[in-house]
């Protein structure tokens, strides 16, 4: 208890994201004891490269502001002038181009409309480009010789260290030098005394354990190194929709050359510098780049739009003009690549385990080398000899000193705290495989501790596969789940009313029907997009006949506040009709006509709307997810200006759109809930749909409670506290309701919670959570980079393999703390009894060094990398407070030191009988045999220590291909060891009786182990 409070005051404070610059430096200032803070701190943020990265960032958004500012402000009084001539370089006409990368640059990113309008505007720059604003470029040019000209859409990137960085990190361990410097001394003495090379074998033996200590740290940190390689290539996988040789194809920002022409929604990431071409009510946040909170409306007038932005409302095309390294978001992020990522709490807590072990081990080694050293200065001074020194006693007095200093190796387990970085590597590594990418590596480990899981509903529960399958068309409701059926419908239709839908399917959508390479129809777009465009489709529509028969002249785009998007399309007749379509019941409330079934307008009176309300519950009831569509004639014109009306308008139907639940997910709701997880859905849809699905999923119990955002928002604090802990459901949410949720499970319940999120706004809830949860597919690049791990493939059931595979890293290290503990605690007390009893060390500095190497780098190689079993998700959560070293651990730890303890006894005092040892050879032999089954306690400790409450510790033992290895290579190096290299190590080789006893004895702690785990905690 004490060690754990010591823990959490000093260590505990490092959260597992956002932890203030403070807290990271407090808790590096506790450190009074570190052995090799080039190694300990490789994995975690460099405080001072990030401030200094900070100030440059900061200096480079001042700067890009002025200048933007000035250049607006230039503007307003340069509009007559004229910029100077341009004069093309030859490379570039060579390239049969009219102007250069330098000259694109200056115009988007200082926003100089002066030269923009010089060179012709976008068009003029398309020509001079080669390239075309409707087909983009074509693949029959040469697309080389572009790169070559104007750069390619990379950022310098700082090259990979290589494996020899890492072999001299490694080297730079304090205690490592000291053993190598006692090495060097020990073998001039030895061979000044003895010749060579028979004086040179305890140096020698020396460098040899420490050589392999820093080649087998130096393979393992650079493995390390370049699984986080790997990926940060996966982070940097983006794709976009593109239009090449006049067909749109999605393509790698990578792969983005001047002249491309790129399409762009709400929460995409601008990938290049460009130009606007087309589109509505785009708005951009240039906060990443200039620091200005406001947005920025990008029109024909105002067309320039920098990397790096983020589109905050609206679509559009946009041309790319300058790319990589040219534009002001290259440059920056070639230095924000700098600086490290936080650590995780885990890494913290380790830390201060290390320093506290470090300390023991520091005062043991100091004791122990002073009595040691005392019983031969007593010695000398009993025989009168204290001022003159055989080389012997030099050697001697070098051992003792040795001897000390290899305490301090293997009581400071530096390797601790990394082992968290190896295990997150080795999980990380492996979600690829499970289709969960890690963005932030403390997000694996915090989601082991998850009480608490608030998940969207589209595409997460379910497939988001949608398809219309029933409408209420002129109030007439139709199961259209065939082709067959929808045109059934459509010849029952009045003609005004298809013409209608149709105008209004088309027109308003987001969504967009191509041809592909293969010149076949292809539908883009989100897929309740998808899913009304297949419908107007069967209907007998032609998507590209009705929207070159009307004229768009404003959209408003869907999101999740609004829930509803708007067109306004001005008709060939003439005249202005605007469209919209949204939740059901919030269009249907700013209805006030409808149309019947001989396709008249008709007042929407009670009797009409209660018969849409109820078809629209009768969808819901059914999981389906309901749409209004409806239109309004604009009698007094419009103006692009306006506001797209929100009442007056005419019902024209409903529709209900299938998304079934995606297979696995009731399991898995099911396995949260038996692990203690609490499972809430959080979605923008009907009430009713939200409960039948959730029902459907196992989320929504008898007991449990739904609610919609308005009413959610509108309760008091008291209210909220008591209602939060039985919510289940949340329907018709707001992004603030979202974020107001997991605020109060997080900051009142303390409760840790993960949330998943796709778009634009829901980045605050995704950046509140502990773990925020971002969609691979549906979701946005600006939830993406607000989120911690990306599902890749927008699956629940891989969230939950996320939440097994942090329990796992959780309790691998609790694992490996169990087994490294039990090992010092050990090594300690025997040396310590040792010198005070005897006067001598039972093991040499080259054994220990073989020992620590056992516990610290092949230890954590072999427990750390433990991959997740079933069991995980059958015990409760570890939650905010759990305590890290538990109760189980120390039983285990104590049980084992004991035994050990007395193993090692009994062979110091009675190991000469028990094994007849006689002759001049029997100190020898002896203290081979007690290293010997030190070591293989620790090979069984190693196994026992794979569960720390299951007796059963061979369970996929065999599936565990790194542990095998591990201890096999142990054993193996034990062998050579004992029987080839006793002249470097100072052993004996053994009797086969010998071998059998000391392997037998070894093998006694796994029936301890099991006896200890039957003892209640």
């Amino acid at each position: 208890m004490v060690v754990e409070n010591y823990l959490n005051e000093d260590f505990g404070r490092v959260k597992s994201k956002h932890s203030s610059s403070e807290v990271l430096q407090k808790w590096r200032d506790v450190y009074s004891l570190v052995k090799n803070p080039k190694r300990r701190f490789r994995f975690t943020a460099n405080l001072p490269e990030r401030h200094e990265v900070a100030a440059m960032h900061h200096n480079n958004q001042e700067k890009l502001r002025v200048a933007v500012l000035v250049s607006k402000a230039a503007f307003q009084y340069t509009l007559g002038v004229q910029p100077s001539d341009y004069t093309v370089p030859e490379e570039v006409k060579a390239a049969g181009f009219q102007i250069c990368g330098d000259e694109l640059g200056s115009i988007v990113e200082g926003h100089n409309f002066n030269k923009l309008k010089f060179h012709g505007g976008v068009d003029g720059i398309a020509e001079k480009l080669c390239t075309s604003t409707n087909n983009g470029l074509s693949t029959d040019s040469d697309l080389k010789r572009r790169r070559e000209i104007y750069g390619i859409n990379k950022f310098t990137e700082s090259e990979g260290r290589s494996f020899w960085v890492f072999v001299w990190e490694a080297a730079q361990d304090m205690t490592l030098r000291i053993l190598g410097a006692c090495a060097f001394v020990s073998s001039i003495v030895g061979i000044t005394m003895e010749g060579w090379p028979k004086g040179a074998y305890d140096g020698l033996g020396i460098v040899a354990s420490i050589l392999l200590v820093v080649f087998v740290t130096a393979t393992s940190d650079y493995r390390q190194s370049l699984q986080f390689k790997d990926l940060d290539k996966e982070k940097q996988k983006i794709s976009i929709q593109i239009t090449r040789n006049g067909y749109r194809q999605k393509m790698s920002i990578y792969d983005l050359l001047p002249g491309d022409i790129i399409h762009l929604g709400i929460g995409d990431q601008v990938p290049a510098d460009g130009l606007f071409v087309s589109g509505f009510s785009v708005l951009i946040d240039e906060s990443s780049l200039t620091a200005e909170s406001e947005p920025v409306m990008v029109t024909p007038e105002n067309p320039f739009l920098l990397s790096g932005t983020t589109i905050q409302d609206g679509s559009c095309k946009m041309m790319v003009t300058t790319v990589g390294m040219r534009t002001q978001w290259g440059k920056l992020m070639a230095t924000l690549s700098e600086g490290g990522d936080d650590e995780t709490p885990l890494q913290g807590k380790l830390n201060g385990v290390a320093t506290i072990i470090g300390k023991i081990g520091l005062f043991f080694a100091v004791v122990t080398f002073a009595v040691l050293a005392q019983g031969l200065l007593n010695r000398k001074w009993q025989e009168g000899t204290l001022r003159f020194w055989s080389g012997d006693e030099a050697l001697e007095m070098l051992e003792f000193f040795a001897v000390g200093v290899t305490i301090v190796v293997v009581a400071v387990p530096e390797a601790l705290p990394l082992a968290v970085t190896l295990s997150l590597a080795f999980a990380m590594k492996k979600m690829m495989n499970d289709k969960a990418l890690l963005r932030h590596l403390a997000a694996c480990e915090t989601m082991g501790s998850a009480t608490s899981i608030c998940s969207d509903k589209t595409g997460t529960l379910t497939t988001n596969h949608m398809t219309v399958v029933k409408s209420c068309i002129c109030m007439n409701v139709k199961e259209v789940r065939e082709p067959k059926d929808a045109i059934s419908m459509c010849s029952e239709l009045p003609d005004s009313a298809v013409k209608l839908l149709l105008q209004s399917i088309f027109n308003n959508i987001g969504g967009e029907v191509v041809v592909n390479k293969a010149g076949k129809s292809e539908i883009l777009g989100t897929p309740t997009d998808t899913a009304l465009l297949e419908f107007g489709l069967s209907l007998g529509g032609d998507f590209q006949a009705e929207r070159q028969a009307s004229k768009l002249v404003k959209l408003e785009t869907f999101n999740s506040v609004k829930k509803r998007m708007g067109v306004v399309v001005e008709l060939p007749e003439g005249g202005f009709r605007a469209h919209c379509k949204g939740a059901s019941e919030i269009i249907l409330a700013g209805c006030e006509k409808v149309i019947n079934a001989n396709g008249e307008i008709v007042p929407l009176d009670k009797a009409c709307f209660n018969h849409l309300t109820a078809t629209i519950n009768q969808f819901a009831s059914e999981a389906l997810r309901t749409l209004c569509l409806a239109y309004v004639e604009l009698e007094n014109g419009f103006s692009a200006e306006n506001p797209i009306p929100v009442s007056g308008y005419t019902c024209i139907g409903i529709v209900g759109i299938k998304d079934p639940v995606r297979p696995g997910v009731k399991e898995s709701v099911a396995v949260c809930r038996s692990s203690g997880i609490t499972v809430r859905m959080v979605t923008g849809d009907n009430i009713n749909t939200a409960k039948a699905i959730a029902r459907e999923c196992g989320i929504l119990t008898d007991d449990g409670l739904a609610i919609e955002g308005p009413d959610f928002r509108e309760k008091s604090e008291e209210e909220m506290l008591e209602l939060i802990p039985k919510l289940q459901v949340m329907a018709r949410s707001s992004p603030l309701d979202k974020h107001t949720l997991v605020k109060h499970l997080r900051n009142s319940l303390g409760e840790v919670v993960a949330v998943t999120g796709d778009g634009t706004n829901d980045a605050p809830a995704l950046h509140e959570a502990d773990i925020g949860l971002a969609m691979g597919i549906a979701g946005t690049e600006v939830a993406k980079a607000s989120s911690d791990v990306i599902i890749l493939d927008d699956n629940f059931s891989t969230i939950v393999t996320v939440a097994k595979w942090g329990r796992s890293v959780y309790v691998n290290i609790q694992k490996l703390v169990q087994f490294q503990l039990t090992v010092i605690v050990v090594a300690l007390i025997v040396y310590f009894s040792s010198a005070c009893l005897t006067g001598t060390a039972p093991l040499t500095a080259v054994q220990l060094l073989w020992v620590n190497m056992i516990t610290d780098t092949l230890g954590a190689l072999a427990l750390a990398t433990e991959p997740p079993n079933d069991d995980l998700m059958k015990r409760p959560p570890v939650g905010r407070i759990g305590n890290f070293i538990s109760n189980v651990m120390w039983r285990n730890i104590l049980g084992q030191s004991i035994y050990q303890l007395l193993v090692i006894w009994v062979l110091q005092t009675k190991g000469k009988a028990i094994f007849h040892l006689e002759g001049p050879d029997s100190d020898l032999i002896l203290n081979t045999l007690i290293f010997n089954t030190f070591v293989f306690c620790q090979v069984f400790n190693e196994i026992s220590s794979r569960e720390m409450e299951e007796i059963d510790v061979f369970k996929g033992i065999l599936k565990n291909y790194v542990f095998v290895g591990v201890l096999s290579c142990t054993v193996l190096f034990q062998i050579l060891i004992i029987e080839y290299l006793g002249t470097f190590a100072s052993t004996s080789p053994l009797s086969l009786s010998q071998w059998f006893l000391s392997v037998v004895i070894g093998f006694f702690g796994m029936p301890i182990a099991s006896a200890l785990k039957m003892i209640p905690v």
